[in-house]
């Protein structure tokens, strides 16, 4: 029977594995998921494979690989008011690389919210279509004064790979059981780093 002290003992290296692949930026493509793969593989026997872009899943096609390194947005006295090393939900995944100065009536276009949620930054993504975009907090958002701002994503679309790892344990058993999670979400603790940890 499962006691407390199990569940406590089985506790704390979830939280800790939680803790260190929080602040990984994955997508379904990347040195981030790879990352990943490789500290998961530090507490299961991981076998590692890589899909290259462009090949044909059923009905799905493997995209271009997508790696980002830096992302923000200046305002005119140099202020980072937007910035993907303070959160990285703060960049819509698959964003091209861009390296402009705009007003912001331009920049808005490219900005995402919530306004029933102002205090939440939101997850977005751009797997199929080549944009660009951030994603911040509603109230930061209003708060964004009139005025040219600096906008750098230094990120790669290019041909790479998709990679996925599986772990095959040989029970007492003929029947099988699976155990699936998806690596394709960055700091979002409940939709992919639980199911990665358990």
């Amino acid at each position: 029977m499962l006691t407390f002290t199990d569940l406590d003992d089985a506790r704390q290296p979830m939280y800790e594995l939680v803790r260190r692949l929080f602040p990984l930026c994955r997508s379904i493509t990347g040195d981030g998921v790879r990352e990943t793969l490789r500290i998961v593989g530090e507490h299961v026997p991981l076998t590692v494979h890589e899909v290259a872009s462009g090949t044909k899943v059923f009905d799905w096609t493997v995209p271009r690989e997508w790696n980002i390194h830096d992302a923000y947005i200046k305002d005119a006295q140099g202020h980072r008011v937007v910035d993907f090393r303070v959160n990285n939900l703060h960049i819509v995944s698959y964003s091209a690389p861009v390296h402009k100065t705009m007003p912001l009536s331009e920049l808005q276009q490219h900005l995402h919210s919530l306004p029933d949620q102002p205090d939440l930054i939101p997850y977005r993504t751009s797997y199929y279509e080549e944009t660009w975009g951030f994603c911040l907090s509603h109230r930061q958002r209003q708060a964004l004064p009139d005025g040219n701002y600096d906008v750098v994503i230094d990120s790669t679309l290019s041909d790479g790979s998709l990679t996925y790892g599986e772990c095959l344990l040989l029970g007492a058993s003929d029947d099988e059981v699976l155990i699936y999670t998806h690596t394709c979400h960055p700091s979002l603790a409940n939709d992919n780093l639980a199911g990665i940890a358990v």
